[in-house]
């Protein structure tokens, strides 16, 4: 008989800042050794059920909370945060929010060190530690030094360190390029296939997560259980839809061409679903649909030639790297964590200067143009939204910038609700930013430059912990503006925002600009796929294997039969 590891009974929680409580009445079973994906909505109640289990809440984030919850058949009520570590090792979404060491092995020995364990003893279950997850050879690296890929790795092996028999990630993969991400799923099932340890993960990116088996994928919707099913079941149900989730690309060209997705095709994985007799009628579909039109040739709006810059001058993190922006443009930028991305937006708002090459925005060089001054026409959203974020309470954030700028009380507010709702916030116009959750954080954010309606926008991640929902609504919204005349420039690892939002591709690899092309075309490159760390779409192999060519043609076409579906 499966003996259960994780138990809510009739669980309740309100945070004590809050009139109402996030999760409802929750019966929820995890059982030993299995390995369980939750989903759901931003707020949907995903993380404080997360915090819930490994203590943050009510210790850190307090709260009320009524019913049951059990760990390892004990009250988790009886236990501290401290005594709840020892059975539950956590990776968060920021793995930069965890470090506390200088190098790497002292940050995996932080459990060890406040455990009193003897200093032999520690080094061995370092070592232990990281070997399980191949990270040996960088124990005396600097944690800040490490690519992304890297830093989960080291969050990781500090949860494994403590021999924790539940191990629970918290967005794992959302600051992870695609192949880091691919990676880090991988690594996650091989710690579940050879450890044994119960695995509970809570993650926006579906798709990525279903490239390795899992038992189980809960839904989560307005704090209740909306679902507790194996993911072949769920898959072939509507809920994810219903609920806005975004399922697996692949079953959404499946369903455009007519195709009944039934458990026994085992539709999981692109590289597992059954396709007979599902490949005819791909083919027809995609001979049916018009070929997508040519993208026009833009004037430059934005122009960076031959830029070389290094925070250390002797080690360039860019190498004469130039692009173009075209007026009213989605240009998308991509590569590996550590490419260059983020530099590159850093240089365009002038954080910092280029040591050779020169930036020009309708051909005045920008290189004597202060930050503020630069701000009047280029917004920038950064990726951790903690590092933007200033105010106490969500209205007054999104309202600082135009404050600053001295607009009039009554269009501050009229120009802050407009865009809290087009963000998806303005039911929380009035609570404080702390309570928010990393997704909403992020929109918080993003709804503070929005409200400035620059000439140019810059959003780094913009995708980044949001579910579909909140997505869609808000690229219709930065559609809209693009509409007005305003050029956006997405810095992203989300290969599905590029195909389908942007229309032209800047990819980096190691300081240098690879490849300047069209989305599709860019992921339909294996080998610049495999260069840059990018990963090809499920649509791509998709149409190979159902002998449909070229794939980025069949690729555009699907892209644009879904704008013309959801627009």
């Amino acid at each position: 008989m499966r003996k259960p590891v994780i138990e809510f009974e009739r669980f309740t929680f309100q945070y004590r800042a809050q009139s109402e409580p996030t999760l409802h009445e929750i019966d929820l079973s995890i059982y030993e050794g299995e390995k369980v994906l939750i989903v759901g909505p931003s707020g949907s109640g995903k993380s404080t059920l997360a915090h819930c289990i490994n203590g943050l809440a009510p210790h850190f984030y307090p709260g009320e909370r009524s019913g049951g919850l059990k760990i390892m058949g004990e009250p988790a009520d009886g236990w501290n945060i401290a005594e709840l570590s020892d059975r539950i090792g956590t990776v968060m979404q920021d793995p930069d929010g965890q470090f506390v060491g200088l190098t790497v092995a002292e940050d995996i020995a932080f459990k060890l060190e406040n455990d009193g364990v003897a200093h032999a003893e520690m080094v061995r279950r370092v070592e232990e530690a990281a070997a399980e997850v191949d990270f040996l050879d960088f124990l005396n690296a600097s944690p800040q030094e490490l690519s992304g890929g890297q830093k989960q790795k080291t969050t990781l092996a500090g949860g494994l360190v403590g021999g924790a028999p539940i191990l629970l990630f918290d967005e794992p993969l959302a600051s992870l390029d695609p192949h880091a991400g691919r990676s880090t799923v991988e690594l996650i099932d091989r710690l579940h296939r050879e450890s044994k340890r119960t695995i509970v993960i809570i993650e926006h990116r579906l798709e990525e997560m279903l490239h390795c088996p899992v038992d189980r994928v809960i839904v989560i919707d307005d704090g209740r259980i909306a679902a507790d099913l194996p993911p072949e079941q769920l898959l072939c149900s509507d809920l994810l839809r219903a609920k806005g989730i975004r399922e697996p690309l692949h079953l959404t060209a499946l369903r455009y061409a007519g195709c009944e997705v039934t458990p026994e095709m085992r539709p999981r994985s692109v590289e597992t679903i059954e396709l007979e007799p599902g490949a005819g009628r791909l083919r027809s579909w995609y001979e049916a649909n018009a070929a997508a039109p040519e993208t026009a040739v833009r004037e430059p709006l934005l122009e960076l030639n031959g830029i070389t810059f290094g925070y250390d001058p002797a080690r360039p993190v860019l190498r004469d790297v130039s692009l173009s922006v075209g007026r009213g443009e989605i240009l998308c930028i991509a590569g590996r964590n550590g490419a260059g991305k983020s530099t590159i937006s850093r240089l365009i708002c002038g954080f910092h200067k280029p040591i050779e090459g020169s930036i020009r925005l309708e051909g005045r060089d920008l290189l004597d143009d202060s930050i503020r001054e630069r701000a009047q026409r280029i917004g920038f959203v950064m990726q951790n939204p903690n590092h933007m974020l200033s105010k106490p309470l969500l209205y007054d954030e999104a309202a600082l910038g135009l404050l600053n700028r001295g607009v009039p009380a009554e269009e501050i507010r009229e120009r802050v609700h407009e865009t809290l709702r087009v963000c998806g916030l303005y039911p929380f116009r009035g609570w404080p930013v702390s309570a928010l959750s990393y997704g909403q954080k992020k929109r918080a954010t993003i709804a503070s430059i929005l409200v400035l309606r620059p000439d140019i926008l810059i959003l780094d991640e913009p995708t980044a912990g949001q579910d579909f929902r909140h997505y869609n609504e808000m690229m219709r919204f930065l559609l809209e503006l693009n509409r007005g005349g305003m050029t956006l420039i997405l810095i992203t690892h989300d290969m599905h925002l590029m195909l389908e939002y942007g229309q032209r591709a800047i990819v980096l690899s190691e300081g240098r600009r690879i490849a300047d092309a069209a989305p599709a075309r860019i992921l339909g490159d294996a080998a610049l796929v495999e260069e840059a760390h990018l990963s090809e779409t499920s649509l791509h192999l998709l149409a190979r294997r159902a002998g449909i060519s070229p794939e980025d043609e069949f690729v555009a076409r699907f892209i644009r039969s879904e704008k013309e579906l959801t627009s």
